[in-house]
């Protein structure tokens, strides 16, 4: 087992280098931007897998609480000084905002059934975005509106690190939640809620902790989208948001934490390449016609999702390694002479 955990240790490591590496080898912008944006909807479908992978919860809503952190921030960055204070500040803000906000909601929809609960969890959300359509006067509804970034972050490769580093912290700070009494109570709840019920936990409680958590982590991945865009608008609200978070999660591999950073990178880059060929090729013109297909391949061939499809053929072979080891040797003996 500690051989396991100390190779999958170096394998992040390098990989963790080669991020870190990378930006001083390769200089080209759009490789930066799109890695940048890989990170952050990382980190949105990290706090998605939370609720699905580990709790099983399906929620419609999840874009309400990236639509938070990302107004939060572009408000405070453009009503006072555009300052790393002030956006830190402002990343607090949505934080705190965005756990609130999913406490009460929690309370009111966790009590229901799953599909009650996604059908309840879109009206909220649908809510938000209609304020956030009819609040002119701060969000400037569907136009939106621009704002001035930190001196700091004018520099995309700075930028790049300060999100990378924030990608690290969630990685490992969601690692030890899940793997902690806490995580390990909320998979018993995902696998059978009534029995954990019997045997005396409040799965609403634990339920509703993991929805403050996934609230958290979400808002802090709408802080970090609207700084790299510098521009925000309602469309951080939209059902667009939550589908591209639970796609991402099933085709990374729910329940791993590790796949919905596979699934953001798989998703992003295709997206980034497919509108790339659109502009080259007018049979990619409608390539969200290619992206749909990409998504039944990917369901059709990695069911379990690709982390979850590699463990499999991993234990696979594994178990083959040891019925191996266990079958008796064939050695050839000698023949005995009767006489």
């Amino acid at each position: 087992m500690d051989m396991k955990i100390t190779l999958q240790h170096l394998c992040f490591l390098l990989i963790l280098a080669s991020l870190v590496i990378l930006p001083f080898v390769n200089d080209s912008r759009t490789l930066i931007i799109l890695l940048t944006q890989i990170f952050i909807f990382g980190i949105l479908a990290m706090s998605y897998d939370i609720l699905l992978g580990y709790t099983g919860i399906v929620s419609f809503g999840h874009a309400m609480f990236f639509g938070i952190g990302a107004y939060t921030t572009a408000v405070m960055l453009k009503q006072m000084d555009a300052t790393l204070f002030t956006f830190l500040l402002s990343i607090v803000a949505g934080m705190f905002f965005a756990g609130i906000i999913s406490f009460l909601v929690g309370l009111l929809t966790l009590r229901l059934k799953s599909h009650f609960f996604a059908m309840l969890t879109l009206a909220f959300a649908g809510l938000f975005l209609v304020v956030a359509e009819k609040w002119r006067t701060v969000t400037y509804g569907n136009d939106g509106f621009t704002f001035r970034a930190p001196d700091i972050f004018k520099d995309r490769i700075t930028f790049y690190f300060f999100v990378l580093t924030c990608l690290v912290v969630i990685f490992i700070a969601l690692y030890r939640f899940v793997n902690s009494p806490t995580g390990r109570i909320l998979i018993a709840v995902r696998e059978n809620e009534q029995r954990t019920k019997s045997l005396g936990f409040n799965t609403l409680h634990y339920k509703v902790i993991a929805s403050v958590v996934a609230g958290i982590v979400a808002s802090l991945a709408g802080s970090l989208y609207s700084l790299s865009l510098r521009f925000v608008n309602t469309s951080v609200m939209t059902m667009d948001i939550t589908l591209d978070a639970l796609l991402m999660t099933i085709i990374g591999g729910v329940g791993t934490l590790v796949g919905p950073l596979l699934g953001a990178a798989v998703i992003e880059y295709a997206q980034h390449a497919l509108s790339g060929l659109a502009r080259d090729n007018p049979i990619f013109e409608r390539w969200i016609i290619f992206f749909g297909i990409l998504y039944i391949l990917a369901v059709i061939f990695f069911p379990k999702g690709i982390i979850g499809s590699i463990r499999i053929m991993f234990w696979k072979w594994n178990t083959r390694l040891k019925e191996r080891r266990k079958s008796p040797a064939t050695l050839p003996h000698k023949k005995e002479r009767f006489e």
